[in-house]
């Protein structure tokens, strides 16, 4: 479960699959009383597809079998005992996916030759999720992080773990000629290693990186070349092997500071495009432009979401229950910003009032 969204995997789902194709995406509960409700509505939406796969004549009995099996093999690897706020779940013939997620998400099944994917992108934008590497003479780990919490990441190289006895230790004592951890050979090569690897993981995800080790092993990878624009080095030694709570304490004054700046940014660069008019303020302003493919920051707050009606040219307000009503096209607005290039950030919740907490720096 929960798979790192990369680039290519985003690519993946979004190619268009074996008719049916099933999008399962329902609200999630972290605490009870509330979470006792999600293994009934869990399965009643199952259920739910069961029953418009059942009864779709362009489906094919050996196709309908495939993807409901699919399907409960998917429910296997639910734990909503750990339930974030939101659930997704994909399935069609011969796969299955599932993520939890840290934002709400509205509650649908749809079925089609594509995954539904505006929840699942919006969700992992407004993690904003970072790598931490941490780095000790004899392992290299990557943590896979959020805004909640980090995660060993155990692929693509990782962790890299070797012996620091040194097979010729003794003679080299014999006539003093033993070098330091750091300046041996056999570590240095295997920090290259190690580098070289992490480089390929920020090629297909890129994002903020953490670098946490002692200060030889931190002077010795960056001596290799740059990992990437946005990283940051720590000196923290013993964090190698984790535990990742004491990786997630380590980065957390940061991250916290990080945050902050990156707010005030967002902030300034919207207060410059106001000055030169290439502004966009509030949900309907937001969306004609980013329909039209002319945003270049999209600031949201955290929290926000709305139900709307779309009436084409502009969008107003509407009931949940209303039976042509929007309930993620804050989501949508997301997933379409970033296909057209957009930088997108999420800010605290009240950053954006005066905007209505949704704001633009256009192209033009």
């Amino acid at each position: 479960m929960h798979p790192a969204l990369s680039t290519e995997m985003l690519a993946k789902l979004r190619q268009p699959r074996p008719y049916p194709a099933v999008s399962l995406v329902m609200p999630t509960h972290r605490r009870e009383p509330h979470n006792a409700q999600d293994p009934v509505r869990l399965r009643n939406l199952v259920a739910r597809a069961g029953t418009l796969i059942d009864n779709d004549p362009a489906v094919t009995r050996e196709r309908r079998l495939d993807v409901l099996s699919q399907l409960e093999q998917a429910l296997t690897e639910v734990d909503l005992a750990r339930a974030e706020d939101g659930l997704v779940i994909y399935a069609a013939p011969g796969e299955h996916l599932v993520w939890t997620v840290a934002r709400t998400v509205p509650e649908r099944v749809v079925v089609a030759d594509t995954f539904l994917t505006r929840n699942l992108v919006a969700a992992q934008a407004a993690e904003q999720p970072f790598w931490a590497l941490t780095v000790a003479a004899d392992r290299v780990a990557l943590w896979d992080g959020d805004s909640e919490r980090v995660r060993e990441h155990t692929a693509d190289g990782f962790p890299r773990t070797r012996s620091l006895e040194d097979p010729d230790a003794e003679r080299k004592e014999r006539i003093g000629d033993m070098p330091s951890t750091f300046q041996d050979e056999r570590t240095r090569q295997f920090l290259r290693d190690a580098h070289e690897a992490m480089r390929v993981v920020l090629s297909s995800s890129p994002r903020p990186l953490y670098v946490l080790g002692e200060a030889a092993a931190i002077a010795l990878l960056e001596d290799l070349g740059q990992l990437g624009k946005d990283t940051t080095t720590v000196r923290s030694s013993g964090l190698a092997f984790g535990p990742a709570a004491d990786v997630w304490r380590a980065l957390e004054p940061l991250r916290t500071a990080r945050e902050a700046a990156d707010t005030a940014t967002v902030v300034s660069e919207l207060d410059a495009a106001q000055g030169r008019r290439e502004f966009a303020g509030g949900l309907d302003e937001v969306w004609v432009a980013v329909r039209e493919g002319r945003v270049r920051l999209l600031a949201v707050e955290e929290h926000f979401q709305t139900v709307v009606r779309d009436y084409g040219d502009h969008l107003e307000p509407a009931d949940p229950s209303d039976l042509d009503s929007r309930d993620d096209i804050v989501d949508e607005i997301v997933e379409q910003a970033l296909a057209t290039g957009a930088a997108v950030r999420f800010v605290p919740d009240e950053t954006l009032s005066d905007s209505g907490r949704i704001a633009a720096a256009l192209r033009y």
